[in-house]
């Protein structure tokens, strides 16, 4: 048994005859009736009947018609797997921090996969830096720029960073927050060392959503980019200095994704998650 003999009856079944349905499949009439036969004894029930010259369905063949309608159904939507997968396709890898793809990334997902069916992200978020290898990520967004390495590096764009403050006085002094050591060379810590603040933190943390629970309790001071801190900017127990320096944001790409078009659509749209921050 094969579906083209399983559309043998559902052809009979159309026509009402051998002749008919022979015609719609474009074999001959002793064609249909001996494939219509050996799907009977395969089987082992009787498929139609002849009543006043038409081939009338069994109740057996009904049940077996339902079957091959759902088959039929199964195989019109595998030959348009094409249609809805049209264009490029592609998994690509994307290791930035946790804040970087809950606050920019993620928000605008759906507009690259909606317009893409073919593709499909992977956020590979960490407070760390996942490493950039070809086994571990296709793209990274680094907020420092690397020395060197095996890829392509483009700005993508920066960031503004503030200085927030308790706007009143509390009676204590409020605990400074800074970043790691080894974040040094970051405009953040640039301006706290020369603000005098840096060695007299104590909260250190590499998680930006650390200081900015701090900040929101009114009693720390700390420095956070500008995606993180819209409603903090309009807390009016809070002061809010603009730092002179901004923050890069840099893309890194494996070589060999260059001139893949699917990779190019995904770099293009990173480009636009990051436009609006640019131009501000």
């Amino acid at each position: 048994m094969n579906w083209d003999d399983l559309r043998i009856v559902a052809a009979v079944r159309d026509a009402g005859t051998y002749a008919g349905a022979g015609a719609r499949l474009r074999v001959d009439e002793t064609t249909v009736g001996r494939r219509l036969a050996r799907i009977e004894r395969a089987l082992g029930a009787r498929l139609f009947e002849a009543i006043d010259g038409v081939r009338k369905p069994t109740a057996q063949c009904e049940a077996v018609l339902a079957h091959v309608q759902a088959m039929a159904n199964h195989v019109a939507e595998i030959g348009r797997v094409a249609e809805r997968f049209a264009g490029l396709t592609g998994r690509f890898r994307i290791a930035s921090t946790n804040a970087v793809a809950e606050e920019i990334l993620s928000p605008r997902a759906s507009r690259l996969l909606i317009a893409n069916p073919g593709l499909s992200v992977q956020f590979l978020t960490s407070s760390e830096n996942v490493t950039f290898s070809r086994w571990q990520a296709d793209l990274a967004i680094r907020l420092r720029k690397p020395d060197k390495g095996d890829f392509t590096i483009t700005k993508l764009g920066e960031f503004r960073l503030y200085l927030f403050e308790p706007a009143g006085e509390s009676g204590a002094e409020p605990v400074i927050c800074s970043y790691p050591e080894e974040l040094g060379p970051i405009p953040e810590t640039q301006f706290l060392k020369a603000r005098g603040l840096q060695p007299r933190s104590r909260c250190i943390a590499d998680n930006i959503r650390v200081v900015r629970t701090l900040i929101s309790s009114h009693e720390a001071i700390g420095v956070l980019p500008d995606y993180l801190c819209a409603d903090l900017l309009a807390d009016r127990r809070l002061r809010a200095t603009l730092l002179p320096r901004r923050r890069d944001v840099w893309l890194l790409v494996q070589t060999h994704l260059k001139r893949d078009p699917a990779a190019r659509v995904v770099i293009d749209w990173l480009r636009d998650c990051f436009q609006d921050f640019s131009k501000l």
